[in-house]
């Protein structure tokens, strides 16, 4: 299993004008955009916990919501009838979006799965990275530390701190001529 490494877009950039995603986050005090697949071991490695982390999340009235943008037809796991089942599965209430022509991945960067992006109220980015140090393979709990920490310290009125790790994952599955040149 080869991981790919996210982007690290710059804090302070922007949420990209993406009216499917834009319409599921307004008005949230917080928004966490999140890249994921079905059949990526490291979405799997974490999913159980992103469900109950995101619930969490959705209560206290953070916006939250899934994006699978990978080639369906050269990976057929990804396909919207089973993502339903993979949602289901892990208990994601939060939308999860289907990225047909990829041009969501695009417009945020995403490059991996899972790929996580967490914005202010005001629509900046003020977290990139992991969801915690948990990988397939190692010994660290699956516990969304990383995450949790970037959200609550913006639903406090706090900056996250700088120091964000990539998150590290499966490159997202370009179809043939559509990955962009900054794509792994």
């Amino acid at each position: 299993m080869v991981a790919v490494n996210s982007e690290m877009v710059a804090l302070g950039s922007r949420r990209p004008a993406v009216a499917a995603v834009d319409e599921l986050l307004t008005g949230a005090p917080v928004a966490v955009v999140m890249f994921l697949s079905n059949h990526c071991p490291y979405v799997r490695h974490v999913g159980r916990e992103l469900g109950l982390i995101t619930q969490r999340l959705a209560a206290k009235g953070v916006g939250c919501v899934g994006i699978m943008s990978n080639d369906v037809v050269a990976y057929p796991d990804d396909a919207p009838d089973k993502m339903v089942v993979t949602a289901r599965s892990y208990g994601w209430d939060f939308p999860y979006l289907f990225d047909e022509h990829q041009q969501i991945a695009i417009a945020y960067r995403a490059a991996c799965t899972p790929d996580f992006f967490v914005y202010d109220a005001g629509g900046r980015l003020a977290y990139r990275g992991q969801f915690d140090g948990a990988r397939p393979g190692n010994d660290t709990p699956v516990t969304g530390r990383d995450l949790l920490a970037a959200v609550n310290a913006l639903l406090a009125g706090a900056t996250p701190g700088p120091d964000q790790v990539p998150s590290m994952g499966c490159s997202i599955k370009w179809r043939a001529g559509n990955a962009p040149e900054w794509a792994p």
